[in-house]
């Protein structure tokens, strides 16, 4: 019997005050009862809308059926027919504005916690003292090479292994994951974690070459020439913007990359790291999106007393920045902020924002972190002939990933720019579809 609960089971989370001192992850995951209970809210509707909300196409009624019967393994079994990265999805895909929007639950009360039922269900299979051995599927002959390893590329490593395909990834990080690793901090998304569902594709056969910097160690013609039958770029979109005003060269000055890999993937959050990372007193962040915010989170759990954001579209109040100020020993002393009211409306209806004239005013930190957007890399680009690319330096691919190039395939932030991470699960997905087609219509 359906449980008409109005309100979603709550996540439990570590207390805030407690979480802004340490990197451990903030939310706790559900109980198996919580999981169940919540589990009992799904209606079964006969045409589920949530799975035409899920860019990876998860069976989501018959995953929920599972964990309402307590059957958390075939709840696993049918989640991982479509999705390679579960307790990724589970943690850091927005949900709410995908397959949860879609629930039918949500029309009156709160849908259905369909993002925790699935951390769930992936937390419960990875933390089985016994589990059945990954299966192999037997090789087809062919070889795809696929560049990055982060979500776009391990799914589409994924599911060409699923068919049968020889694959091999190759990544230019030491380690493996790609913005999972280097992007996300660890109190979003434990590094642990990544590692897991990483180790299950490598089970199923899936090679990764790290230390791989294709268009430099390797070109993407060497790649055909070395019997790779089609290539799936899925490089991201690791290049970071600045603002191009004065003082962005001062010590003190980080983009929100530099900052995030520092202490995500090279842990100098950690004592037993030798990673070099500034103690911060105050901290400006320019920019308003998830990954301004991580590094305004990040910046607060390193020590920081103040953290601001600094927008010029609206956070409380319109401020951007014309210049970044330091002292003689070339460290930042503050940052020169415009104050903003928002124009007339354009012919979409924006109204854009204007500085105020004589407005300006600094604001004293010891820390700017930029976090503004970032494009792709533009090393492929500048070594791989046949492709066409976007203004913003974004590969040309259309929804199956087809490029320019016959043979080559892209999908995720090297194509969009940045993104989400269940999108670039998505277009890798795609990807993998149109490279088996490929291969096929050439037999």
């Amino acid at each position: 019997m359906a449980n008409m609960k109005m309100e979603k089971n709550p996540m439990p989370e570590q207390d805030p005050i407690v979480r802004a001192g340490n990197f451990d992850e903030v939310a706790l995951g559900y109980s198996a009862e919580a999981a169940i209970d919540e589990a009992k809210r799904c209606l079964n509707c006969r045409e589920p809308r949530c799975r035409t909300g899920c860019p990876v196409s998860v069976r989501i009624p018959e995953f929920i059926a599972k964990v309402a019967e307590g059957d958390f393994d075939a709840a696993y079994e049918i989640i991982t027919s479509t999705n390679s990265l579960p307790a990724v999805c589970g943690r850091v895909c927005p949900q709410e504005k995908q397959c949860e929007s879609k629930c039918v639950r949500g029309i009156k009360g709160e849908s259905v916690a369909i993002g925790r039922l699935e951390r769930f269900v992936a937390d419960y299979h990875m933390n089985k003292k016994k589990k059945a051995a990954v299966k192999a599927p037997e090789s087809n002959g062919h070889r795809i090479a696929i560049v990055g390893s982060g979500p776009a590329g391990l799914t589409c490593a994924g599911d060409l292994r699923k068919l049968g395909y020889d694959v091999t990834i190759f990544e230019a990080f030491h380690k493996s994951g790609g913005v999972l690793v280097y992007g996300i901090p660890q109190f979003r998304l434990p590094k642990e974690i990544v590692a897991a569902e990483i180790e299950n594709l490598q089970a199923m056969g899936v090679k990764i070459v790290n230390n791989a910097i294709v268009g430099k160690s390797e070109t993407v013609d060497e790649l055909f020439e070395d019997g790779f039958e089609a290539v799936f770029i899925g490089s991201g979109a690791g290049l970071p913007q600045f603002l191009h005003i004065p003082g962005e060269n001062l010590l003190g000055v980080y983009s929100a990359n530099e900052l995030l890999t520092r202490v995500n993937l090279m842990k100098a959050y950690r004592d037993d790291y030798d990673t070099p990372i500034k103690r911060f007193g105050r901290v400006a962040v320019v920019g308003a999106g998830n990954v301004a915010m991580d590094a305004a989170r990040v910046a607060k759990r390193l020590g920081a007393e103040h953290v601001f954001i600094c927008y010029g579209i609206e956070f409380n109040l319109l401020n951007n920045p014309v210049a970044i100020h330091g002292g003689e020993d070339g460290h930042v002393t503050g940052i020169e902020l415009v104050r903003q009211e928002l124009g007339e409306p354009d012919e979409k209806g924006r109204r854009k924002p204007v500085a105020v004239e004589g407005s300006n005013w600094i604001l004293d930190v010891d820390t700017v972190v930029i976090a503004i957007g970032t494009s792709p890399n533009p090393l492929i680009r500048n070594t791989t002939e046949g492709l066409t690319f976007t203004k913003k330096g974004g590969i040309v691919a259309d929804e199956g990933g087809v490029t320019a190039r016959e043979g080559v395939f892209a999908g995720g932030d090297a194509v969009t720019g940045s993104a989400t991470v269940i999108l670039a699960m998505g277009a890798g997905k795609a990807g993998a579809k149109s490279i088996d087609a490929y291969i096929k219509s050439k037999k």
